[in-house]
């Protein structure tokens, strides 16, 4: 069996079932400022840093002048908005999640989760599904100079968990940014998981090397 050093994960659709709370978050975020989104428009920025979503959005509606300054507004109402929506209704790991980090564990294999929200919101998720010692490393949004589909939160990642080749390094996400980003690692196992925002025919589009169910079959792609 060949393994990875480091399998660095996405959070929220990959091993947290807290993805379909982002659309609407999303939607909500952009109301009260007089501007609705379509769903192709937010499913365009699945599995990208929030920030820079938020950013990239407002010129679709809004002039130059306009767009700097709701920008940050924009994106602290989401936050807040996301927030309490999980407080509310409660996040769980995805079937298998917490047997698979046990599963590499048990085999000297570092885990990381990278996300493209803020630590802030990383950290609620975390502590709600009350993940400490099986994670070795948390990669947040503000952590690098550029989110998904850069690679940055892959490298940050093998930087703090002190992984020198990306050739032993696996990338998992359940969607096209998580895929992008490790294509543009040059990470060897680029993973696309079925459990959150992207289908079979997105993933399947975009350069990868296995597209399975969760997180709770990774282990048989490594037994191969």
């Amino acid at each position: 069996m060949v393994q990875p050093d480091l399998v660095v994960f996405d959070m929220a659709g990959t091993t947290i079932q807290a993805a379909d709370q982002v659309p609407a978050a999303f939607r909500q975020a952009f109301e009260p400022f007089g501007l609705t989104l379509s769903e192709e428009e937010i499913a365009s920025v699945r599995g990208r840093s929030k920030r820079e979503a938020i950013s990239d959005l407002l010129p679709r509606h809004l002039s130059s002048v306009e767009r700097q300054q709701l920008s940050t507004e924009v994106y602290r109402h989401f936050q807040r908005t996301l927030i309490k929506r999980y407080e509310s209704q409660g996040v769980e790991p995805v079937d298998g999640a917490d047997g698979t980090f046990q599963w590499l564990k048990t085999r000297g294999v570092k885990v990381a989760l990278s996300t493209g929200f803020d630590r802030e919101l990383a950290a609620l998720l975390l502590r709600m599904v009350g993940w400490g010692k099986s994670i070795d490393v948390v990669v947040c949004n503000e952590d690098v100079p550029r989110g998904r589909p850069a690679p940055y939160l892959v490298f940050r990642a093998m930087e703090w968990a002190g992984c020198e080749c990306v050739h032993r390094v696996a990338v998992v996400g359940d969607t096209v940014s998580d895929l992008q980003a490790a294509y543009n690692a040059g990470a060897r196992w680029r993973i696309g998981v079925l459990s959150g925002a992207h289908s079979e025919a997105q993933l399947k589009s975009f350069p990868h090397s296995e597209i399975i169910a969760s997180v709770k079959e990774l282990p048989s792609v490594f037994r191969e």
